[in-house]
């Protein structure tokens, strides 16, 4: 029989997967759910406030988990929701929710920050281009099932 994986797509889909296993960590040991750290760093990554379908695109977590995460930090009073154009919802920290975001999320992006700061340009760059190219053929390939 045909080797259906190759040894390389194993050490990707593991890898990928370790990592997705970090970030769960990484939101048990900061005390949040894996849904509420993705809403918080998302808002605070770009500047306290963020689109909700943003949220939703870049995590890969449903709308429905994301909006469950949404009203609890809400009723919390960690962030606003404010109409942007259209139908489209825009996620924004509260002075609260900034202060709980810089006692969590910031720790998460100055380590990710860290990390990144270690390898040189040249390790950054093929790093992204590599990932890039492998999604943007991911999706193509995806597109054609």
């Amino acid at each position: 029989m045909k080797e259906l994986m190759t040894t390389e797509l194993r050490r990707l889909n593991y890898l990928t997967s370790e990592i997705d296993s970090t970030y769960h960590q990484a939101a048990v040991k900061l005390g949040l759910s894996d849904s509420t750290m993705m809403v918080l760093y998302s808002a605070y990554n770009n500047g306290g406030s963020c689109l909700v379908s943003e949220i939703c695109k870049i995590s890969g977590t449903s709308r429905q988990t994301i909006h469950s995460a949404i009203r609890r930090l809400e009723s919390e009073g960690l962030i606003e929701l404010k109409a942007d154009s259209g139908r489209k919802k825009q996620v924004c920290l509260t002075k609260k929710g900034i202060d709980t975001s810089k006692n969590s999320v910031k720790k998460l992006v100055e380590l990710e920050n860290d990390i990144m700061g270690s390898w040189t340009k040249e390790d950054q760059e093929q790093y992204l281009e590599l990932t890039k190219r492998y999604l943007t053929a991911l999706k193509e390939k995806i597109r054609t099932l």
